[in-house]
């Protein structure tokens, strides 16, 4: 059966999230929706993992099968027609029979923006995390070079006792980097995978290490403990965005 794999961007803001879910729209569901009225069968698709209600993406990766050959311009063009205008499909492209969208992915980057200034720029509202505190970007720095590495990530997991995390919570985060830019600080992440809300979480302890709640050698101890209650809040989802997904 012919398979084929997507290349998607979503502004979040509206959505319950990638999945498909009873009681909210998913972006999940409405591709899936569109390329069922094109194709005039029922068609399901596989994203490489979800991403929480109010989180973007400008590189989330799906696959699917059809019964038989599509034309690919064709169908792209008419998927981008019947979607709304905060969904994107970039390419559509034959694959292999053994890609797998979400198994075969090898790792991901996400980026994190946060606004720093006192005034932010009001563009910026949807897209990024307003911090109404001083942020101390050397401490910070310092308590995100503690992560890097190889560890076990439960502290950093919602519902670590299910799902992936109870299977298996290490990951090894190969980069973690605080990049200035226009009114704040973005903080890009990557990783050979993450788990549920794994990288907010991050963010919202390098926070408190940031406005000198913590010391940034705690990092060390909250990932010993493989506690979540060890661990800072969740930061808000506006400021998160899935960037690209690996594959071998």
């Amino acid at each position: 059966m012919p398979k084929y794999r997507m290349l998607i961007a979503y502004d979040g803001s509206r959505f319950g999230g990638w999945q498909v879910q009873p009681n909210a729209i998913s972006i999940q569901g409405l591709i899936q929706e569109a390329l069922s009225t094109i194709l005039r069968t029922p068609i399901s698709i596989i994203g490489s993992g979800r991403t929480d209600a109010g989180v973007h993406a400008k590189g989330q990766c799906a696959h699917f099968e059809s019964e038989k050959p599509i034309d690919t311009r064709r169908v792209c063009y008419s998927l981008n027609s019947l979607l709304p205008p905060d969904i994107r499909v970039f390419s559509l492209e034959p694959t292999s029979d053994d890609f797998h969208a979400q198994y075969r992915a090898t790792g991901k980057i996400y980026h994190y923006h946060l606004l720093l200034d006192t005034v932010p720029d009001p563009f910026q509202r949807m897209y990024a995390f307003h911090v109404l505190h001083r942020v101390d970007l050397t401490a910070l720095t310092l308590g995100a070079r503690h992560l890097l590495g190889t560890h076990d990530f439960s502290s950093f997991a919602n519902e670590a006792s299910q799902g992936a995390a109870a299977k298996n919570a290490v990951r090894t985060l190969q980069r973690l980097d605080i990049v200035p830019e226009t009114g704040g600080i973005r903080i890009e992440l990557e990783a050979d995978g993450f788990l549920y809300k794994m990288v907010r979480n991050i963010v919202g302890t390098l926070l408190d290490v940031g406005a000198g709640k913590i010391s940034p050698d705690t990092i060390s101890n909250i990932l010993q403990e493989k506690d979540r209650r060890a661990a800072g809040k969740t930061a808000p989802p506006h400021g998160l965005f899935l960037m690209q997904v690996h594959y071998r």
